[in-house]
C-alpha cells in the first residue's frame, strides 16, 4: 500500500482516538452521574430513525444527551414493511415500541441524501447489489415522483427525499406492534427532512399532506387519528 494512503488511514484512526481519549478524560467527569444511571437503564423519549449519512447527526440536531434517542440508521432512512425483511430495523422498531415503550418515532430523511441520488440514478450502484435491494424499499417513492411530480417541480431529489419519508411512514404503520398503538393513540409518528446547509427541519403534516417548517406555528403531525 502507498505510504499516502499509510498515512491517511493513520490520522482518520488517530483523530478518532484521540476524540475518545477527550471524552474519557475531560467530557465523561463532568457527566458521570448521568452515565453510571445510564449504565443500568434506558428511558429514551423517542425513536429516531434516520439516514446513515455521516452528516447528520441525530442527537446533534435535537440537541439530545445520551439515553434520549433510541436511534436506528441505515442506508436512505428506510423502514422495510412488515414481514419482508425481519431484520435489524424490523426488530429495533418492536424493541423501542414494545420493551422500551417509546410514545414519538421520527423518520428523518435529509439534503443531499446519496441514497435517493441513487434511486434516481441507479447506475451508481454498480457492484453494490445489496444497496440495489434494499433501496428497492425507496421505489414506491420514485414512482410517485415520476408519475405526479417532476413536470411540476424543479427540485426532484428534494420531492423525492420528501416521497422517501412519506413512504417509510407508511410501511412503518403496517408493523403490528405500531399499528396497535397508532389505533389507540399512544404512539405518534412523525416524518421529518433536514437541510444539512441551513439547519432547518421540515415535518410532514398529515392532514395537508405538505412539509412545514418546524417553529413555524403548531408541530406537524403525521400521525392517523385514534380509533379506540
Amino acid at each position: 500500500m502507498p505510504y499516502r494512503k499509510l498515512k491517511g488511514a493513520d490520522d482518520a484512526i488517530s483523530q478518532i482516538v484521540d476524540g475518545y481519549m477527550h471524552f474519557h478524560e475531560v467530557v465523561y467527569p463532568d457527566q458521570q452521574e448521568l452515565f453510571h444511571k445510564l449504565a443500568f437503564e434506558q428511558t429514551p423519549k423517542a425513536m429516531f430513525i434516520t439516514c446513515a449519512d455521516s452528516r447528520v447527526v441525530p442527537e446533534l440536531i435535537t440537541q439530545s444527551s445520551p439515553g434520549d434517542l433510541f436511534v436506528t440508521r441505515n442506508v436512505g432512512n428506510v423502514v422495510p414493511p412488515y414481514g419482508q425483511m425481519l431484520g435489524g430495523v424490523s426488530t429495533a422498531i418492536e424493541y423501542a415500541v414494545v420493551a422500551l415503550g417509546v410514545k414519538h418515532i421520527i423518520i428523518c430523511g435529509h439534503s443531499d441524501c446519496g441514497a435517493m441520488k441513487a434511486v434516481l440514478n441507479p447506475e451508481q450502484l454498480r457492484g453494490m447489489p445489496t444497496v440495489r435491494a434494499w433501496l428497492q424499499h425507496s421505489e414506491v417513492a420514485k414512482i410517485v415522483v415520476q408519475e405526479n411530480c417532476c413536470d411540476k417541480h424543479g427540485d426532484t431529489l428534494g420531492v423525492l427525499t420528501e416521497e422517501n419519508v412519506v413512504a417509510q411512514l407508511g410501511h412503518l404503520a403496517t408493523h403490528p406492534s405500531v399499528a396497535s398503538r397508532l389505533a389507540r393513540g399512544e404512539l405518534f409518528i412523525h416524518g421529518w427532512v433536514y437541510d444539512i446547509e441551513t439547519s432547518q427541519i421540515r415535518a410532514y403534516d398529515m392532514e395537508t399532506g405538505e412539509f412545514r417548517r418546524i417553529g413555524d406555528g403548531p408541530l406537524p403531525m403525521a400521525s392517523p387519528k385514534p380509533r379506540y
